[in-house]
């Protein structure tokens, strides 16, 4: 077991090392001012991030991006719910729907700027305009993808609607719902960037569009660093939660070595609809004063 999550480090990190020894060893004699050296990159991320810029900008940053992304995930899986279990009204906004997702989100930055003002509602409601639409597309397409003998069979063992949604609905499209999610929170980083360099005091995104403006061109390095480790690291949380939270999913479909444990409160519909639905079996054992073989 050690050694093979040695061997996932290593292989995680070979290339990441290689393009960073690269990069010093192409940029160690560099005298461009737009290729900096990569150790004088390394002195303005500690000058600037570690920690004076923490508080001023990286933090509203992160506050914004998690408000924005918290209710674009919530009001899409709860409209993506609602559409998916209407057929009528999931076929009547189609259109709307799509005419809406085409339009870039950043040109709706100063029709936001207009509407709502400056400061930080603004810049979040950008994030939940740009963001939403991969939560809502993907729960609309798992809840109505939703197998319709489950349903029945739910609906067999008299379950409610709300309990079908909660118990039944949401964990089958929960698949869907995920792959949006992720896909959200890429558009929502992005999304925070740029309303931060537009009416902006503070921010990762104010503080990389001043550092450009100033040629200060290893600061601009620098602040892109920082976004990519912001990125990274909120991806590999989600990764993290989403393996803890999807662990019935992969284990449904045999990728557990572990035995499952014992329905709880709720959770025996899928064993009691297979023992329902299994075919009894005959007894084949022989009976007394036979020896099982026909002659």
């Amino acid at each position: 077991m050690t050694r093979s999550w040695a061997g996932r480090l290593v292989l995680l990190l070979v290339l990441p090392v290689a393009l960073v020894g690269l990069w010093w060893w192409t940029s160690a004699d560099s005298g461009s001012v737009y290729y900096p050296p990569l150790t004088r990159i390394v002195d303005k991320l500690q000058e600037d991030w570690l920690f004076e810029q923490v508080g001023s900008d990286l933090l509203p940053s992160l506050g914004r991006f998690t408000a924005g992304y918290l209710i674009a995930a919530v009001t899409g899986i709860a409209l993506g719910t609602l559409v998916g279990l209407a057929p009528r009204v999931r076929r009547a906004s189609q259109p709307v729907t799509e005419f809406l997702r085409s339009i870039p989100p950043p040109l709706l930055l100063p029709f936001v700027l207009v509407v709502v003002g400056l400061g930080n509602a603004s810049k979040i409601v950008l994030i939940v305009l740009g963001s939403v639409w991969p939560v809502l597309l993907n729960t609309i397409d798992g809840v109505h993808g939703v197998d319709s003998q489950t349903l029945d069979m739910a609906r067999s063992f008299g379950i409610g609607r709300r309990t079908q949604i909660t118990r039944v609905i949401l964990p089958a499209a929960s698949p869907k719902i995920a792959v949006g999610m992720r896909t959200a929170l890429s558009v929502a980083l992005i999304l925070m960037v740029i309303s931060e360099m537009q009416a902006s005091t503070n921010g990762l995104g104010f503080k990389v569009l001043s550092a450009q403006r100033s040629f200060d061109t290893a600061g601009t390095y620098a602040g892109v660093i920082v976004i990519g480790a912001v990125g990274l690291v909120v991806n590999l949380g989600f990764l993290a939660a989403e393996g803890w939270i999807m662990r019935w999913h992969r284990g449904a479909r045999g990728l557990l070595d572990e035995a499952p444990r014992a329905p709880g409160p709720g959770r025996g519909l899928w064993s009691r609809a297979r023992a329902a639905a299994a075919p009894p079996v005959a007894d084949e054992r022989p009976m007394a004063g036979t020896t099982g073989a026909v002659e």
